[in-house]
């Protein structure tokens, strides 16, 4: 009796050890589906950090992700690669599988099916195919995906792999269609009763890259008891190979006998089938699904255990924050291993999609959490400069392209220069960023460089000449000054005055006019330094119209394609406060501390912030430049409170690779970095305690102390128990380990973060 005991008792302990055990597990706060309604864009099947495959379903050939949350539209496949958050045309969606019941002298290719109880969590996708009542589970690894198929009870069963089928596909082939994916070619082979291998050659998409080849190697479990391949549209009953002539094949694979389940794993290289294959015996060398599913759960679960909030935190805020790390990490991809280009004995990374959009806080973020991975991608961007001449700012499918502003791959370098990253090579950083700077990239200047160049370095500022003059003009005066920073520091003086002088150059388009009250925006110019007043509009009956450039002007894409405007993606009112190393220039010249105010509480209060997009990222934190950190507390916390939240559109904009995520989850905790410099700004942040486990070991603490609803405002703090007055905090104090105080009270304070204003390169030492 008492040995029933103790056996019921530990059995009890074990349980709630158990159900603790999973409480605990951060991973289970995160909800793919975030995202994956409205703008976000998100992908939704599974993944690991970086992951190189990500399967998952597609019901939209013109979607982003290749998945559209609308109930009507009906999966046509299972690809193996996709994008996150991205705007644009599609990318990937190559060698798309999908399970089938039907008759077989029935047979056709188009066997899409409506949708029905999707579930989807971090590492798993499920759903059932209602018109033929086939429940199909996909989990994951790095490289080979896992699928299993649950069949009606003595239904025929199917399984089609179409190297034909891909996203952004034009309905009508047009080789100059801009953004578009293209078909090249494809091969497929049944190579013995368990296995099919071959690959599928696209190109062009968003970045307009030229042809990638994407191989694969599929097994299942069981023996393929028949099969058909095709080519173009004729099937070939127990025809083995397809070979390459330039169109599109498949494979319809028969499975009999009793059991109603199937599983398949399929592995994915940028090299060779056998590549592929060998991705599935390294990724996942058993049948065991729900052992994949632990593993990929365990390596986010590594990732997420370095930020720690307090355990009774609600479960709406912890999912948003760790949601929001999860997108941040699905891209760039890791592809080390897995270049076709040149030798793999590096770090290789590739969909940079785009750096405009992640060097604002997803580059910072990672570098928060997980340096080592950040010194890794820094590396494979080198990597690539040393190949191909220069640093992406927009990559996938192997090739660099698109720029949509500036060369933002040196604001990457400076914020791993400043904030102490080792084991990269800051002479050859500073080599990439001198090429940029320096050497226009001719007719290439969509694909990399900076476009433009002659201009900008002849006339001090992007003329109207080129399109996107403005954002470039602001963006490479910034990224001139990261220059200036990495050469000050590793003693290159000559390029340190040339480019420090450059850091100025944003002020050639500053223009004294007034709009909505405030005085002084980035306005157009020519080439002959005359202001342009006004624009071509459009011409009709061979009459010109134009209208009058303002500040709330955007002539994309009603008078300039979208890729033509002064601006990319947002108007002056944003652009004109993106001046992120020397925003105490911008009061100075805004008029004054009152003015600027006056200023950035017209951008939000009369619809002028876009909180969608990137230009305006860093604007809410702007009132701590003049001393009125409670005011960037308000407003941020008013732009996620009516912006973000834990549901399916919970994210206001395009994701972009976790741009947004990003963002989101730096304020959540109280921190935003200013990329490219070394310190972050503090705000309220959304949790009483966070706790960074650093990968050095050493933790820092940010403790909202008397934190509630009310009390959102920061009274005083202290660091480390001394006083701490600044409303910004050096990443090397981070680093250090401790603990920052923030004393929060109902209404502002009068002192804290009002007297040492953040850094601005006009007031810094960097001009002595």
């Amino acid at each position: 009796m008492l040995r029933l005991k103790e056996k019921v008792i530990g059995i009890i302990l074990f349980s709630w050890l158990f159900c603790f055990a999973m409480q605990s597990q951060n991973y289970q706060y995160v909800d793919p589906l975030i995202g994956s309604e409205g703008l976000g864009n998100v992908f939704i099947g599974p993944s690991t950090p970086y992951g190189m495959v990500k399967p998952g379903p597609d019901n939209d050939v013109g979607a982003n992700s290749g998945y559209s949350a609308d109930p009507n539209k009906e999966i046509f496949g299972f690809s193996q690669l996709h994008v996150s958050g991205t705007g644009g045309g599609p990318k990937y969606g190559n060698i798309s599988v999908l399970p089938f019941s039907s008759d077989i002298n029935a047979l056709s290719t188009d066997q899409a099916s409506p949708r029905s109880d999707e579930q989807v969590r971090l590492g798993y996708y499920s759903v059932m195919l209602d018109r033929w009542h086939i429940q199909t589970q996909i989990t994951t690894a790095d490289r080979a995906a896992f699928y299993h198929f649950s069949f009606p009870e003595g239904a025929n069963r199917f399984v089609k792999i179409d190297l034909g089928q891909f996203l952004g596909e034009p309905s009508i082939p047009n080789p100059e269609a801009r953004e578009a994916q293209q078909f090249v070619s494809s091969e497929i082979e049944i190579v013995s009763d368990n296995e099919v291998r071959g690959y599928s050659r696209i190109r062009g998409g968003w970045n307009n890259g030229g042809a990638y080849t994407v191989y694969f190697s599929a097994v299942f479990d069981q023996p393929i008891s028949s099969f058909f391949t095709w080519k173009g549209e004729e099937l070939y009953p127990d025809q083995k190979i397809q070979m390459d002539t330039g169109d599109k094949t498949g494979a319809l694979l028969v499975f009999e006998g009793a059991n109603d389940d199937v599983q398949m794993k399929i592995g994915i290289s940028f090299l060779s089938s056998l590549k592929a294959r060998a991705n599935i015996d390294e990724g996942i060398p058993h049948w065991d699904f729900n052992q994949t599913l632990s593993q990929v759960q365990e390596k986010w679960e590594t990732i997420f255990k370095r930020l720690e909030v307090n355990a009774d935190a609600s479960s709406d805020l912890k999912t948003m924050l760790y949601t929001g790390l999860y997108h941040t990490m699905l891209m760039p991809v890791d592809r080390t291993g897995e270049n076709p280009l040149w030798e793999n004995t590096g770090p290789y990374y590739d969909d940079f999609y785009a750096i405009w959009d992640t060097y604002r806080s997803s580059s910072p973020l990672i570098t928060l959490l997980t340096p080592a991975r950040q010194v890794d991608i820094i590396n494979a961007m080198l990597e690539i400069y040393k190949r191909e001449g220069y640093m992406p700012d927009a990559r996938s499918g192997n090739y660099n392209g698109r720029t949509q502003g500036g060369s933002n791959g040196e604001v990457v370098m400076a914020d791993a220069f400043v904030k102490g990253l080792q084991g990269i090579n800051y002479k050859l950083a500073l080599d990439a960023m001198l090429k940029d700077a320096t050497i226009p990239p001719g007719g290439s200047e969509e694909k990399e460089g900076r476009g433009g160049l002659t201009d900008y370095n002849r006339l001090g500022y992007v003329s109207t000449d080129f399109v996107r003059a403005g954002n470039r003009t602001l963006e490479y005066a910034y990224n001139d000054y990261c220059l200036a920073i990495v050469a000050k520091n590793i003693k290159r003086r000559g390029e340190y005055w040339r480019f420090i002088k450059q850091a100025d150059n944003w002020q050639n388009l500053w223009r004294d006019i007034e709009d909505h009250g405030s005085r002084g925006f980035i306005m157009p110019k020519d080439a002959h330094g005359n202001w342009v007043e006004s624009i071509q509009c459009n011409a009709q009956y061979g009459r010109v119209s134009y209208v009058p450039y303002t500040p709330v002007m955007q002539d994309w894409p009603i008078c300039v394609c979208w890729w033509c405007g002064f601006f990319y993606e947002a108007s002056s009112w944003e652009y004109s406060l993106s001046v992120p190393h020397d925003v105490a220039k911008l009061v100075q010249l805004t008029g004054g501390r009152v003015a600027f105010q006056k200023r950035l509480d017209t951008l939000f209060d009369k619809g002028l912030y876009n909180v969608a997009n990137e230009p305006s990222f860093l604007s809410p934190n702007l009132y701590h430049w003049i001393g009125r950190p409670d005011l960037s507390n308000e407003r941020i916390h008013a732009i996620i409170d009516q912006n973000y939240d834990s549901s399916p559109d919970g994210i206001p904009g395009n994701d972009d690779s976790g741009a947004m995520s990003s963002w989101l989850a730096f304020h959540m905790i109280g921190l935003y970095p200013n990329a490219g410099q070394s310190y972050y700004l503090i705000n309220a942040p959304y949790f009483e305690k966070t706790t960074i486990h650093q990968e050095n070991g050493k933790d820092f603490i940010i403790e909202a102390r008397n934190f509630s609803s009310t009390n959102t405002h920061i009274q005083s703090a202290q660091l480390n128990g001394v006083d701490y007055i600044k409303s910004w905090i050096e990443h090397r104090d981070i680093v250090k380990g401790g603990t920052l105080v923030l004393n929060m009270g109902a209404t502002p304070s009068e002192k804290w973060g009002t007297e040492i204003l953040p850094p601005s390169f006009s007031d810094s030492e960097l001009l002595d």
